[in-house]
């Protein structure tokens, strides 16, 4: 909000716009959210009437002439050189246009007044319009779009902090809620859908889907081998790394030890994967693998590693993901650890406490946080890998996790139902984690 500047003699002071009469009555606030609840209600069922209306044979396509598509297919067809400026051009007026209205529709003044209103009828419009343009649809756009626009301009002019408050910060917001909106929340609910319906999309088939990943060699095979994953993965990266902060630290040579500990994080997966492949690679005569080499070396035969079941090839393959990530827990571990307060160890160490019970008692409380953040980060990251499978072994032998097998059903088998029941047992793998990692941090927040 911006504010009114008045001039006394003498004096200069500020004063806020006045608020609201809505903004301090109860009875106003409370209708204002009667009227913009079943507002977005009827938005929510004008929207589905739109999409599930039935399709009209030869639609006509309804458009003001442009749309986002036709921009990118004109873009496209420019000389590389020419892309790149006309796109910052227009990146540059839209973020132009943001900000002009972000600066001065807010102000008191019937002129500002008369810009917030058209601003918020006429950019849901043309954001409608240009994202999709809808096929004989051209009702339901307008209607939602003047609707939403409508209902947002009556909260703004009810609101507690005076009209204007809302407006600047809904223009704030809607870029990155769109980008929100577009490439999460609608594919993930479009994903659950599906996973309801056939392989093609087209029938109805119930729990038929999530059967099949929990009956089915494939999918059973991927959904054990992801909770090994996701058991052993994120143990074994917290141990190793928690040792090597706990001994690494202070000893001579320390900094030059962390990096080559920490130099497999810059690794991408797939680049861990080819070095990994190496390393375990088999073959009969000259031995190219580095673990064959000793093999051989010892008399022994040359292994197969990764068609080694069961297990032992899933084995091999955590243990390259292990090598990725036991560097990232060293370092927060072992900053953690430099931020346990000297005078607590000096204290355990007067009390007769040896270094194994100052470890228990006092720097694995100290750092439990930072353990948490660790375990959680590490899990999630195990629990959707897909680059170290389908490098090494492309899920071969019984090698194959969910992250991997729900890829490999949609472009391989062209199973969207199959690959969507995958995704939504894996999100549900995962949301545990998320959920108890954000109720961690707040805990903390409320110590602080």
């Amino acid at each position: 909000m911006s504010q009114t500047i008045v001039d006394n003699p003498g004096t200069r002071e500020q004063t806020d716009p006045p608020t609201t009469t809505h903004g301090v009555d109860e009875k106003g606030r409370r209708t204002t959210r009667i009227v913009v609840i079943v507002g977005f209600v009827v938005v929510a069922a004008l929207f589905f009437l739109l999409i599930f209306s039935a399709p009209v044979e030869d639609p006509v396509r309804t458009t003001i002439g442009f749309s986002l598509n036709s921009f990118f297919v004109a873009l496209g067809g420019m000389h590389p050189l020419a892309q790149i400026p006309v796109f910052v051009a227009v990146f540059a007026v839209v973020v132009a246009i943001l900000l002009v209205l972000i600066e001065y529709a807010p102000r008191p003044g019937r002129g500002y007044f008369i810009m917030r209103l058209v601003a918020c009828l006429i950019i849901p419009l043309l954001a409608f319009l240009l994202l999709r343009p809808y096929q004989n649809a051209v009702l339901y756009v307008v209607a939602i779009s003047l609707l939403v626009g409508g209902l947002l301009f009556f909260a703004d002019y009810r609101s507690r902090q005076g009209a204007g408050y809302l407006f600047q910060l809904m223009l704030f917001m809607t870029p990155a809620s769109i980008m929100l909106l577009m490439g999460l929340i609608y594919p993930a609910i479009a994903t659950f859908v599906k996973s309801f319906f056939d392989k093609r999309g087209d029938e109805f088939v119930g729990l038929e889907n999530y059967i099949w990943v929990f009956t089915n060699p494939v999918g059973t095979s991927s959904v054990i081998n992801t909770l090994i994953w996701a058991l052993l993965a994120p143990t074994f990266s917290v141990a190793i790394g928690l040792a090597y902060a706990v001994f690494i630290d202070r000893a001579r040579g320390e900094k030059v030890l962390k990096v080559l500990v920490f130099m497999p994080v810059a690794i991408s997966f797939v680049g861990a994967g080819i070095i990994w492949k190496f390393v375990y690679d088999y073959r009969q005569g000259d031995q190219l693998g580095l673990l064959n080499a000793i093999v051989t070396f010892f008399g022994g035969e040359p292994v197969n590693w990764l068609a080694v079941q069961p297990l032992v090839n899933t084995f091999m393959l955590l243990i390259v993901f292990i090598w990725t990530q036991t560097g990232f827990a060293m370092v927060i571990l072992s900053a953690a650890i430099n931020g346990v307060p000297v005078e607590q160890m000096e204290a355990a160490e007067l009390d007769g406490a040896n270094a194994w019970q100052r470890f228990r008692n006092v720097t694995l409380p100290g750092i439990r946080s930072s353990l948490i953040v660790v375990l959680t980060t590490i899990t999630i990251a195990s629990l959707k890998v897909y680059d170290i499978v389908a490098v090494m072994t492309g899920g071969r032998n019984d090698t194959s996790v969910l992250g991997f097998e729900m890829v490999n059903q949609q472009q391989r088998f062209q199973s969207y139902g199959h690959s969507s029941a995958l995704a939504v047992v894996l999100f549900l793998f995962v949301l545990p984690l998320i959920i108890y990692n954000a109720q961690s941090l707040r805990k903390q927040r409320e110590i602080r």
